[in-house]
């Protein structure tokens, strides 16, 4: 029998539970509808409320930035409880990517923009290519010049902290979110807001050049695909819960139809499918805390898997709910949306099956043996 790689700590146990607790009194699917209507798309107390009272918007940021100093994996949870609640805020620009970008890079200007964004009293955005290509924005004389497409949380950011092109080379820089011509951009998902970002010589202050922009960058990327990962096992795991309650009190020819075979099926599948999920999103984040498998590989594996999933369960809650599941009073719509967009803001896919491939096969060894932690 294999060894159990991890188990959760009652400390993480302890966070989970508080979370979920925070979380159920603050921001019930009424709270999200309102959120979601408001002109920032989100509530700002609540939101101050996560990073004053709870002190979770710097996880994985150490406590002499002024953080918790604990790691991907509480990220993780805090992730998937969020994503199970569809909150609306700037959890993806602010904690999964400006947050550990200002922590790697360190310095001035980190230090003074990281205490209100782990406080929770101001947001930011990250305007960077996710998918290899290169930057829009460019830097000459410290004045940004450019238009980024799609920055998610960047139509209400307080600071944007932006990839940049100079002579040198890519740097970091951070700007003041106002001095910007933002446009939001109409997407599928209703509750996490993108925005047009235009840079018309917009003055910037520098957080890191290109002598260690790469490792900055890097690391504000394997954070967001541990989070997005887990924020997609939370969005799985809330609409497989909902629909097995659906199951057992929608009745049908006089009895529930969680009863009928065919369901029994489909339901078992897609708990097959989170838990498999699941696993996969917190072996990225343990074995990147704990250095005990291929970063890349870790997350290629993670993120192809949890698009899928919180795709297909998505898609299996409406069609198991009928014709209320594909209501706008219904909430199954919002988590589907945010399903489907979750699955492409880091890469579709296919895209990280493909990079599974290529980490796997081009790597492997003369015997035969896989570089995957577990099978060598």
């Amino acid at each position: 029998m294999a060894e159990q790689e991890f188990v959760f700590s009652a400390e993480q146990n302890d966070l989970r539970t508080n979370l979920r607790l925070f979380v159920g009194q603050q921001c019930d699917q009424q709270a999200v509808g309102k959120a979601m209507d408001s002109e920032s798309g989100f509530d700002a107390s609540l939101w101050s409320r996560l990073g004053e009272e709870l002190g979770v918007l710097g996880l994985t940021v150490s406590d002499e930035l002024g953080g918790v100093d604990a790691g991907l994996v509480e990220q993780a949870i805090l992730a998937e409880v969020l994503g199970a609640a569809l909150m609306p805020g700037p959890t993806f620009g602010t904690v999964a990517l400006a947050i550990p970008a200002l922590a790697a890079a360190g310095g001035e200007v980190a230090a003074e923009l990281l205490p209100e964004l782990l406080a929770g009293t101001r947001t930011a955005a990250y305007v960077a290519p996710f998918r290899g290509d290169e930057t829009t924005v460019r830097v000459h004389d410290g004045l940004l010049e450019g238009e980024a497409l799609y920055v998610v949380d960047g139509a209400a950011a307080d600071v944007l902290l932006v990839v940049a092109a100079g002579p040198e080379g890519i740097s970091l820089y951070a700007v003041e979110g106002e001095d910007t011509e933002r446009t939001p951009q109409a997407t599928m998902d209703l509750t996490r807001r993108q925005a047009v970002i235009t840079f018309h010589g917009v003055p910037a202050r520098l957080i890191v050049g290109p002598d260690r922009s790469a490792s900055v960058i890097d690391s504000a990327a394997v954070s967001a695909a541990v989070y997005l990962s887990a924020e997609q096992v939370g969005i799985a795991q809330h609409l497989l819960d909902l629909t097995v309650d659906y199951a057992k009190n929608r009745i049908q020819f006089g009895r529930p139809i969680g009863s009928f075979q065919a369901v029994k099926h489909r339901l078992a599948d897609m708990l097959v499918a989170v838990e498999h999920a699941r696993s996969a999103a917190y072996h990225a984040a343990w074995s990147i805390q704990d250095g005990t498998d291929d970063p890349d590989l870790a997350i290629a594996i993670a993120q192809s898997i949890c698009s899928d999933t919180a795709s297909r369960v998505a898609a299996d809650c409406i069609q198991l709910h009928g014709g209320i599941g594909f209501t706008w009073e219904h909430q199954a719509h919002l988590y589907f949306k945010r399903a489907f967009t979750d699955a492409e803001l880091c890469g579709n896919a296919a895209s990280h099956r493909e990079r599974v491939a290529e980490l796997v096969l081009d790597r492997a060894e003369p015997d035969g043996q896989l570089p995957i932690a577990g099978l060598r």
